[in-house]
């Protein structure tokens, strides 16, 4: 580590304000803050550059989602999927730039250099209508648990994903369960979740991207070449199963712990939500891509598509390449998602206390040391004892990301416009927000209930 846990964690303590009775409240405080610009004040010791951003980016939108996208294409209906999909990546984009302008309208009102996504809803909750206000504190609380919940679930799917596919390229030479394959890879994914800083991981990210173009490169190439199914295609889908598309598709699309992290951690965030910025050069990016993958695999396979389609794909040495090299970006994925848990649950939690105790340099090294063995060993156990990779999918994408994505934060930007003067555009923006969070929590709802049922009639 380039510096110790104390000196990190003291340079974190000046962005973040300080919980004690002689602060003011959201709730009383009417300066909004005019004028100050958090972003002329924030003190990274790393921070990323824009291109090292985008790699982030993309890296987090060409994960295990992409490739669960045909058989998200058969539950929806082919015409349905592709409409659902441009319009689902719209409003996860809008949302998520709804989410960081009102984290930096809140670092304004507060006048500190950075919030996080919990403690920017504490701020927005706390100058909202009085009904409110008293949601403050369990807002933040209920984000945090989503927030840690969802990272860890994608760490779960992504050694659920790297094991099903390690495994269907080395059941030729010899057999043994994916709960092994799993284990086998268990010591790498911790060694790799060692590494303390987003900076140290944009090379990672950089050859990542390369290796998952190359990867889909060749998917997208037996896809196209291959003899198609021969079974009629559906066009329209079902009702039953579109909340399966729809955890899948937001699931693929919305990282959003992970967004605002990169974001807190860019060099220059005003570039991050400009109309030809970061977040909306990405998202198109991976939209395109998670179109053109979704169709070319739903033709190969119809209503016969596994889980993600590379499971689909016969053995050869082309494909084999192309398992390996989406399981290496997959492998760096998963410490770019771990990252967020680990800073969220250390920073917040244990590192406050530990600092209360007056414990020493090294000790907070080694509990900072074992969180992160904790968490590489939790993912693993949950990967062992649900190993339900489509399901998976679709449960952490409409329980958390319905609710992270959406939810809240359409209700944190209604509480920001509710100070402002009445008028059409305070209608207009109160109105948006309110179908905002009707959408996420019909998502929400559908969505967890269809994939708990179907986890649940899958062990049956």
């Amino acid at each position: 580590m380039e510096e110790d846990t104390g000196s990190r964690s003291a340079k974190r303590g000046k962005q973040l304000p300080h919980r004690d009775n002689d602060s003011p409240t959201p709730a009383t405080r009417t300066d909004m803050g005019d004028d100050y610009d958090p972003h002329q004040h924030r003190e990274n010791p790393h921070p990323t550059t824009d291109l090292e951003t985008l790699f982030h980016l993309l890296r987090l939108g060409l994960g295990t989602g992409i490739l669960a996208m045909p058989q998200a294409m058969s539950r929806a209906g082919l015409i349905t999927g592709i409409i659902a999909t441009v319009l689902v990546a719209i409003l996860v984009t809008h949302c998520l730039q709804v989410l960081i302008s009102a984290q930096y309208a809140a670092c304004r009102i507060r006048r500190v250099p950075l919030l996080s996504y919990p403690e920017s809803a504490r701020v927005a909750f706390g100058i909202g209508p009085a009904s409110l206000r008293p949601l403050s504190t369990p807002s933040a609380v209920a984000i945090d648990f989503f927030l840690i919940t969802y990272q860890l679930g994608v760490c779960c799917v992504y050694i659920v994903f790297i094991a099903d596919n390690f495994k269907k390229l080395c059941d030729p030479l010899f057999v043994v369960s994916v709960e092994m394959h799993m284990l086998f890879i268990l010591p790498l994914l911790i060694a790799f979740n060692m590494i303390p800083n987003l900076k140290v991981l944009a090379p990672f990210s950089g050859v990542a991207n390369l290796a998952t173009i190359v990867s889909l490169s060749i998917v997208v190439y037996y896809l196209l070449t291959m003899e198609r199914s021969t079974k009629p295609l559906d066009l329209w889908g079902s009702f039953a199963t579109f909340p399966l598309f729809f955890g899948t598709i937001v699931f693929a699309l919305t990282a959003v712990g992970v967004v605002v992290t990169v974001e807190n951690n860019m060099k220059t965030p005003k570039s991050f939500g400009r109309p030809c910025g970061v977040l909306h050069i990405g998202m198109s990016f991976v939209t395109v891509l998670f179109i053109a993958v979704g169709y070319v695999g739903y033709l190969y396979c119809v209503s016969d598509c596994s889980d993600v389609i590379t499971l689909d794909l016969p053995r050869g040495p082309a494909t084999t390449v192309a398992i390996i090299l989406y399981g290496y970006a997959i492998f760096i994925s998963y410490g770019l998602h771990c990252y967020v848990p680990v800073d969220m649950i250390w920073n917040e939690y244990l590192l406050p206390r530990l600092q209360r105790a007056s414990a020493s340099n090294t000790r907070l090294r080694i509990a900072e040391y074992s969180l992160r063995v904790c968490l590489g060993i939790l993912t693993f156990v949950v990967a062992v004892l649900v190993p339900r990779l489509g399901l998976f999918i679709s449960l952490f994408g409409a329980l958390c990301l319905s609710a992270l994505g959406f939810c809240f934060p359409a209700l944190m930007e209604a509480c920001l416009w509710w100070r402002r003067e009445k008028g059409s555009s305070r209608s207009l923006m109160l109105f948006k927000d309110t179908v905002l969070f009707i959408l996420g929590l019909i998502g929400l709802v559908a969505g967890t209930y269809t994939a708990i049922l179907g986890i649940v009639r899958s062990f049956k």
